[in-house]
């Protein structure tokens, strides 16, 4: 089996720091969104991946190879973003007749990977929603076989959304599907591949519902940080063994990376620090904070920071992309 994992997106809705870095490289409990996708599917037993990229693909490929040498990869590039159907199809000659796990690039959850993979049938990740009207939805029977999927339904029939994860036996005809939607569909911007599932279902495929105990949301900032908030407390957090934080107080969970130096603060509840950041004169809590930045007389609360950020003075919630310089005691922004 290869896991296709498309991270091709924009990550607009986390601007302004997906102008520098691709939102599955945002830093989470002190892995990457797409870090705790691969350790995940790695205990499950996937070795061969395929990753669609685009919008910032180099830093996603030299991430990879850096990160995961171990393994086998082939990178996609998507040149025109028309949706993750359009994506997928990109995919076709690598896959062959191989089984596929498909998992979108900004999708965590928390289920039973191995038991998905091993299971001799088709599955999609679901998840009940209270407002299923921006999600593809499931149509789901007693026995759980699924008889219909939508996206983005105006009249939802269900409260079954889908999570994002997409385990398929059949995969030429998935990419049959594909290839007639995206040809008789000339006019369309968009091909999503829940559109070509449900064409699987309606034509016999047999796709059946696995439930995911949890589902972070990774898609903008306010859910990014109630994330960040929820792994931190799975993971654990962590603070290196070797540092030299002075007249500091740190309330965990927190994640503090290497080389950071911090004096005279309170850090946390609920942080996430990169690494080789110094920070002075600061409190700071159910924050994002990124790697080589420097906060000086700071007070942060919900907040991400992106790296190679500088920031001075009293805020309480700021949203800062990477490579700026902040002065909020003086009132100078500089780029």
């Amino acid at each position: 089996m290869k896991a296709i994992i498309p991270v091709a997106g924009a990550g607009t809705k986390l601007r302004p720091h997906t102008y520098t870095q691709p939102k599955a490289l945002i830093p989470l409990a002190g892995k990457t969104i797409l870090s705790v996708i691969l350790d995940q599917l790695k205990e499950g037993g996937i070795n061969e991946y395929i990753f669609i990229i685009g919008y910032l693909g180099d830093k996603i490929q030299d991430y990879i190879e850096s990160h995961y040498p171990d393994l086998k990869c082939h990178f996609v590039t998507q040149a025109d973003r028309h949706g993750t159907g359009y994506a997928v199809e990109l995919t076709k000659e690598i896959v062959g007749d191989d089984d596929v796990i498909i998992v979108l690039g900004d999708t965590i959850a928390e289920y039973d990977v191995k038991e998905v993979i091993e299971s001799p049938y088709s599955m999609l990740g679901v998840k009940k929603v209270d407002d299923p009207r921006n999600f593809g939805v499931a149509e789901i029977e007693e026995d759980n076989s699924i008889i219909r999927v939508v996206e983005k339904p105006a009249i939802p029939k269900s409260n079954m959304a889908l999570v994002g994860i997409y385990k398929i036996k059949e995969t030429q005809f998935l990419y049959s599907c594909l290839n007639k939607l995206i040809s008789t569909n000339v006019d369309y911007d968009e091909f999503s591949l829940t559109e070509a599932i449900d064409c699987m279902i309606q034509q016999g495929a047999k796709f059946y519902a696995f439930k995911v105990s949890n589902w972070f949301d990774c898609g903008k900032k306010e859910t990014l940080l109630e994330s960040n908030s929820i792994l931190l407390k799975k993971f654990g957090g962590r603070v290196p063994e070797q540092h030299a934080f002075q007249n500091t107080i740190i309330i965990p969970p927190v994640y503090i990376g290497e080389g950071c130096l911090i004096k005279n603060s309170v850090i946390g509840p609920n942080v996430t620090i990169g690494e080789n950041t110094t920070i002075e004169q600061s409190i700071i809590k159910d924050s994002i904070i990124g790697a080589y930045s420097n906060l000086f007389e700071i007070v942060l609360n919900s907040s991400l920071i992106g790296s190679d950020a500088e920031v001075k003075g009293v805020s309480r919630n700021l949203n800062i992309g990477d490579n700026t310089a902040i002065d909020l005691g003086g009132g100078g922004k500089a780029p």
